[in-house]
């Protein structure tokens, strides 16, 4: 996925979408908000999408038609986002194939660490992820360059992959050191991660003064190369 992972977002209520729609470009993503099932359907028909968010409930039909369309014009995952959390919603809706469900109300963070969850689960299932010149063999937790393995220590290939399932969005170093501390269990501050910053470079073999793998983005943070 290159660039701003762009999401599709239906939902009727204009003060849900609002706030959420300002919280996921916050934090990095590209946002087409659609408040009925028509304007999702011709949206679709328009621009690729890396993943959608869809409600159940619409004014002019429901989240399963569109989920079906969906399915008809790409593979993209697809989240349900309704305040029907009974429970034979939620069975349909995953019988259908969609990959998460969410409630309302809920907290933005839940849903952002879902679809993130959702988005590494589906670059995990093609097994290699490319970032710059490397490939990260997901299958074996290996890393290669120019097909010479690379040794990682656990956090330094853990790093990498932070960097690889969020292609084309500029981390801060606090959103890093949350995805170290969750995936490691062991405390990481500011400093340490610029000693792991530094090491990760160096057996990646990334040019310090013209980096491919790893971007430094002045002011905000880093973000993974093409």
């Amino acid at each position: 996925m290159m660039g701003l992972l762009h999401i599709l977002f239906v939902e009727d209520d204009a003060m849900i979408a609002s706030g959420l729609v300002y919280a996921l470009e916050t934090e990095g993503y590209a946002v087409t908000h659609c408040p009925d099932a028509e304007g999702a359907l011709r949206a679709l028909e328009a621009e690729p999408f890396s993943l959608a968010l869809l409600d159940l409930s619409l004014p002019d039909g429901d989240g399963f038609s569109v989920f079906e369309r969906v399915k008809q014009v790409s593979d993209i995952p697809v989240i349900f986002v309704t305040a029907a959390d009974d429970e034979g919603n939620t069975v349909k809706g995953l019988e259908l194939g969609a990959d998460d469900y969410i409630a309302k109300p809920f907290r933005v963070r839940e849903l952002i660490a879902r679809m993130k969850a959702v988005l590494r689960r589906r670059s995990d299932a093609s097994g290699d992820i490319p970032i710059g010149d490397v490939k990260i063999d997901t299958a074996k937790a290996k890393v290669y360059r120019n097909n010479t393995e690379i040794t990682l220590t656990a956090l330094e290939y853990k790093l990498l992959l932070t960097f690889a399932h969020n292609k084309g969005q500029v981390l801060s170093r606090n959103q890093i050191l949350e995805c170290l501390w969750d995936a490691a269990g062991n405390f990481v501050n500011d400093n340490t991660l610029s000693v792991y910053m530094k090491r990760l470079r160096e057996k990646l073999g990334d040019d310090p003064q013209n980096p491919r793998i790893i971007l430094t983005v002045r002011g905000l943070g880093y973000k993974a190369g093409d």
